[in-house]
């Protein structure tokens, strides 16, 4: 997911800005912005973005039924 072609613009991965703190993003055209906000000249650097983190399995809920054929 990281590499997809049509990613929502964001300036929180954008080439073109530089993160301040967790909530401002200093954009070389805008100045400081929010890391939601985007403007006309996105430029997608995949090496900014943070992937989510995966989902934890529930092991709980597994019964020994589940894992017969």
């Amino acid at each position: 997911m990281l590499f997809r072609k049509k990613i929502d613009p964001r300036c929180a991965y954008c080439a073109k800005g530089r993160t301040i703190s967790g909530d401002q993003v200093a954009c070389i055209r805008k100045g400081i912005v929010a890391p939601e906000d985007h403007c006309g000249s996105f430029s997608y650097d995949p090496l900014r973005r943070v992937p989510p983190r995966p989902v934890k399995l529930d092991t709980e809920k597994l019964k020994q039924e589940d894992f017969e054929l």
